[in-house]
């Protein structure tokens, strides 16, 4: 599978410009302020300075993404230091906020310009089946701690919210073209502008390499992927519309057969300006997911109204309604009964944002989901902020989150015809989390900031499996809290030179309910280190040259048996010629080799060469 993709970079070197310019305004050319004054949407569905967020937010740019040599979704998240990303295979990952990882994690949200990444066979994503093209994000907005109030049932851990340009941002032609020792990749885009609007449409492809495993045994899990969109943005008077779509197809090698992946999705949203600070969107899509062994149609619709201040109150209201076709082949090995299953779902929330004072304000919001499992799911929520001073933000907030239960939950049975080994529990209820925050945001100094959250997660129904009489069954029998603390810091040391850092510290304290036994194995519940941190590096040398740096540590995981390991990776990236971007990443440069998840597959030290083209 590994192929030559650098006959680009070759025609880009002939036809790039010979003069060298200024590197294009990066995030070492914002400034601190500039930087506490991004707009973030995903904490109240309203667009609000990041400095005034009252939540645990970490933003990841789009020039973030470039000058880490970022080639997938799961690879850009790793610069989100309340993020636990680990990487179980070529194309499998293990992603969560605040605990209970694994490569079915459920508790985490995860969103692709307002379309929700869900499946409801276990609650959470398929990391394989999602992509973008890297140079179209705008930003991602990671938060962690919960979200239910505002995006539903399963924003529980955390929310992350993956925003690309506008259609009016990509103008022109882009080509790029990398290759290395582990992956290689291709991709294409052309933009232009209309009478209303703008467009856009592109192509990729990424390629990767079998992993090995510690006694250098090929994994036989490489994976090939291609996949083709567009996006189109246009205004007329005080209405806005968005058009846009994906299709992608991807195989691999992985045992005991060869895996073949196949998807689209198309969006539309239109918003209308009401006047006066009154909006009101209207979005709807469809997404398809096509496995061996499973097809899920998706389709979404959402309403949102969005109200200016009224005295002290600023209302923001919406209804939406799902349903999810799923269709599972069932085997001899597990079955879903039913094998098919129409999921619907609906929901409506209010929230108010009230001014008490100049520097306080409060944030009221409740949410009603309801699903065919357990009905109605209340998730109210209240949040205070307090400008203590210029530059400093001290907030406070209690969610009530839930994680409804999913067909693994309640339809999985093994083996797939009686006698059965486990069934799904029909008495299984949702996993309830009360999450209690404490957060400091602020800019002590022209050229620091910084930002600390505590938090803790009182749990409830957290899932078991219990022995019964014809087999074990799933329930709702551990109880316990997670705790911890995050922070990260930027400390613009020159003009030209930004360091980031961040720390995590997570705690986990399950039980059982007294007079319950929980059959699954430890390295089931919950797989995460007690601690982890990063440090990044973005130096610009002149105005040709970039080096990066980002080490990141990570503990041990002791019910997988994972050893702790530090990785380094390094990029130097070079502007030769007007339109031309040359990079090369050294991954992993730390050891020849670490495990982040699965004993059997270990990560090596890898080199990527990349070329970009713009014109």
């Amino acid at each position: 599978m590994k192929k030559n993709c650098l006959a680009l970079a070759a025609l880009a070197w002939g036809t790039a410009a010979s003069g060298q310019t200024q590197v294009a305004a990066n995030l070492a050319d914002l400034s601190l302020e500039q930087l506490s004054n991004i707009v973030v949407s995903t904490v109240s569905r309203r667009e609000e300075p990041l400095a005034k967020a009252a939540a645990s937010v970490y933003i990841i740019t789009g020039d973030d993404i470039r000058r880490a040599g970022a080639t997938s979704i799961p690879e850009a998240l790793r610069l989100a230091p309340n993020l636990q990303v680990a990487r179980s295979g070529a194309s499998g990952y293990a992603i969560t906020a605040r605990g209970f990882n694994g490569t079915l994690a459920n508790k985490l949200l995860v969103l692709v310009d307002g379309r929700t990444i869900y499946t409801p066979t276990f609650s959470g994503v398929f990391w394989d089946a999602q992509d973008v093209m890297m140079e179209d994000i705008d930003r991602i907005e990671v938060i962690s701690g919960p979200g239910a109030p505002t995006w539903g049932a399963n924003a529980v851990n955390g929310v992350i919210n993956i925003l690309t340009k506008s259609a009016a941002d990509t103008q022109g032609t882009l080509l790029a073209a990398g290759g290395g020792t582990t992956e290689s990749g291709f991709t294409a885009r052309q933009g232009a502008r209309t009478e209303h609007g703008a467009w856009r449409i592109y192509a990729k492809q990424l390629g990767r390499e079998n992993m090995q495993s510690p006694a250098g045994t090929d994994l036989r899990d490489g994976s090939e992927r291609w996949q083709t969109g567009f996006r189109s943005d246009s205004k007329l008077g005080a209405n806005a519309y968005t058009i846009q779509g994906d299709l992608y197809y991807s195989e691999g090698a992985q045992l005991p057969q060869p895996q073949e992946l196949r998807g689209a999705n198309i969006l539309a949203r239109w918003s209308r300006d009401l006047g006066g600070g009154d909006g009101l969107s209207l979005q709807a899509y469809y997404d398809r997911t096509s496995r061996q062994d499973q097809v899920l149609d998706t389709y979404d619709l959402e309403l949102s109204h969005k109200l200016a201040a009224r005295d002290a109150h600023r209302f923001i209201w919406g209804f939406g309604m799902r349903s999810a076709n799923d269709r599972i082949d069932n085997t001899a090995a597990l079955a879903f009964f039913p094998a098919d299953k129409v999921l619907n779902t609906w929901n409506v929330f209010v929230q108010d944002e009230i001014a008490l004072t100049r520097e306080l304000e409060t944030t009221l919001g409740v949410r009603i989901d309801h699903n065919p499992y357990t009905g109605e799911e209340y998730l109210p929520s209240a949040r205070l902020g307090w400008s203590a001073a210029p530059g400093h933000f001290l907030w406070t907030a209690w969610s009530r989150a839930v994680r409804t239960p999913s067909r693994f939950d309640r339809e999985l049975f093994l083996p797939g015809s009686p006698p059965f080994l486990l069934a799904g529990g029909p008495s299984f209820e949702s996993e309830v989390s009360n999450v209690y925050e404490l957060g400091y945001r602020a800019q002590p100094a022209a050229r620091l900031s910084w930002s600390a959250t505590l938090f803790y997660h009182d749990l409830d129904k957290v899932r078991t499996i219990s022995p019964g009489a014809g087999g074990a069954t799933v329930t709702n029998n551990r109880e316990g809290h997670t705790e911890g603390f995050e922070t990260w810091a930027t400390w613009r040391v020159r003009d030209s030179w930004r360091l980031q850092a961040g720390y995590t510290h997570l705690h986990t304290g399950l039980s059982v309910v007294p007079g319950t036994v929980d059959l699954q194995p430890l390295n089931s519940i919950g797989s995460d280190p007690k601690e982890w941190w990063s440090l990044r590096s973005s130096h610009d040398l002149g105005s040709a040259l970039e080096v990066d740096f980002m080490v990141r540590h990570y503990g041990g995981i002791e019910n997988r048996a994972v050893p702790g390991y530090t990785a380094l990776d390094a990029r130097l990236g070079w502007h030769a010629g007007r339109n031309l971007e040359v990079s090369l990443l050294l991954q992993n440069a730390a050891d020849p080799g670490h495990i982040e998840w699965s004993p059997g597959a270990e990560l090596e030290r890898a080199v990527y060469l990349k070329a970009t083209l713009r014109f």
